[in-house]
This record gives C-alpha cells, sequence and structure tokens, in this order.
C-alpha cells in the first residue's frame, strides 16, 4: 500500500478552512502580500489566511500588473508565501496567464495554494470577456481541480465597475448576472471589484447568491466593520498596503539614506528625533 499524500491532504484542508471563512456579515478579512516576508508579517498580526496581490507582487518582481510577470515567477513567488506560513494562501492569479484550465490548475495546486482568484476581463485590452465564455472557464478550472482531486476556492471577480462597462444601472445589472452564473459555474465567491457606494454593495450582497468579496482601498466610505454590517463575506486590500507601506516610509527612508541621513530616526514633529522602532 502507497503512503497518504500528506502534502494533498494538508491543501485539502486548508481550502475547506479558507471556504469556511467566508461569512456573510463576519468577513474574513484578508491582507494581499507580496512576498514569504509580508505573508509571515500578516500571520504574526493574527490574519486566518493571507492572499496575494498581481500587481503587488509583480512589482517586488520588477514587472508591471496585468499579467506582465512571466508565470512561472508568478507561481514561484507564491510557492514562497506558502511555504512561508501555515495559514492558507489564496493567489491572485489574474485571468489565468493564458493556460488551460487543467494547466493551470496543475501547476497552482503545486504551489501549495488553498484558492485563487481570477478575473473577467482581458488584462492587456481591460474589455470585459463575454459572461457565458468566463462562466464557462470558471466551470472548466472547478472541472480540472475535481479531476485532479484538488480543491481550490475560486473566488471569481467580475470588473463591471473597474471597466465601466455602462451606466451605473447597467454595471450592477450586469455584476448581478456575472455573479450568479460565476457561482453557478462552480465559484465559492464573487469579487465585484472597484465597487465603493454602500448602496450598491447592499444591493450586490442581497442579489448574488454567495459571498460577496469586497475591497477596501484609501479613502473608502467604509471600514472593513462598515463592510460587515453590509454583509459582505470577505474584505481585501489588493496591492493598496504595499503601496501604502512603501509610499509612507519606504521613500522616507531612502531620501535619508541618499541624504547621508540615518535612515533609523523620525521627527517628532517638534525638532527633536527618536528612533524608529525595530
Amino acid at each position: 500500500m502507497s503512503a497518504p499524500n500528506t502534502t494533498a491532504e494538508t491543501a485539502q484542508d486548508k481550502a475547506a478552512r479558507l471556504r469556511a471563512l467566508h461569512v456573510p456579515g463576519v468577513p474574513l478579512v484578508l491582507p494581499n502580500a507580496w512576498d514569504a516576508a509580508s505573508a509571515r508579517a500578516a500571520e504574526a498580526a493574527g490574519s486566518p489566511a493571507v492572499a496575494t496581490s498581481s500587481a503587488a507582487t509583480a512589482a517586488v518582481l520588477g514587472y508591471a500588473d496585468a499579467e506582465a510577470a512571466p508565470v512561472a515567477e508568478v507561481l514561484a513567488a507564491a510557492a514562497r508565501m506558502v511555504r512561508a506560513v501555515s495559514v492558507p494562501v489564496t493567489v491572485d492569479f489574474e485571468r489565468g496567464y493564458g493556460l488551460r484550465p487543467a494547466e493551470l490548475v496543475e501547476r497552482l495546486a503545486a504551489t501549495g495554494a488553498a484558492g485563487l482568484n481570477l478575473e473577467d476581463s482581458h488584462p492587456r485590452t481591460a474589455e470585459l470577456v463575454d459572461a457565458a465564455e468566463q462562466a464557462e472557464f470558471l466551470a472548466a478550472v472547478r472541472d480540472a481541480a475535481l479531476a485532479q482531486g484538488v480543491d481550490l476556492v475560486l473566488n471569481a471577480r467580475t470588473d463591471c465597475f473597474l471597466r465601466r462597462a455602462g451606466t451605473p444601472p447597467e454595471q450592477l445589472a450586469a455584476a448581478l448576472d456575472r455573479g450568479a452564473r460565476y457561482l453557478a459555474a462552480g465559484a465559492d465567491c464573487v469579487y465585484p471589484i472597484a465597487v465603493a457606494d454602500p448602496t450598491v454593495i447592499r444591493a450586490l450582497v442581497e442579489g448574488i447568491p454567495g459571498p460577496v468579496n469586497v475591497g477596501h482601498g484609501p479613502g473608502g466610505p467604509l471600514s472593513p466593520d462598515g463592510l460587515a454590517e453590509l454583509g459582505v463575506a470577505r474584505v481585501t486590500f489588493g496591492p493598496g498596503l504595499q503601496r501604502h507601506l512603501y509610499d509612507t516610509y519606504g521613500a522616507a527612508l531612502f531620501t535619508a539614506v541618499a541624504r547621508a541621513q540615518s535612515p533609523y530616526v523620525r521627527s517628532t514633529g517638534k525638532g527633536v528625533s527618536s528612533p524608529v522602532g525595530r
């Protein structure tokens, strides 16, 4: 008798744990990491799971977003994040980097990831994919996972609001239609990216027959707690955490070095410097 595949069993357990964390009104607040160090920091802070951000990961790899990074490098980065933490990791996989569903599932599962995002617009042209075509693609990914004995939590991103597809009422109607189609195709959660209006968010939560993911960014009208009150099941941050960190601290540190100053002190606003925490 062959030995049990404990890696696959562990991956299955993590996928089940990640899926169970999607509770409407008590959302999974999911930080988006970009490397092993940021993933570890998220876990150390108490996050029950970690998501990657395609834009943030591409930035540290030296590429632009929109599938400009080679898929092998994206997968290697994901594998490093998975190895770095014990919590489930879900990967922002854009629109699949041109991989066929069976290869997509095989290569993503090899990283140990528990889930993935797939979006419904072409990364390079920004054009929305036909809803039926995207639903077929998602169904093929789910079927490939089942055929390979892999469990992946599939977060189906819809770009109706991001791409401003029609008038605001048309965008909402399209997001509701696509959300229902994607869940029927095998998605676990629907992510209408770039939606911010609380009234629209409530309509999405009430009209999509499954968990809804909403992004929270700087200047957003609602906090994660406010999104919870609307019934959101998952809150993410995209590349916002990385950009905020680098813009707030990174620029100041490297500016100090360039000026031959110590980067380890900061101004208190009263002409006195104090050590930066280690």
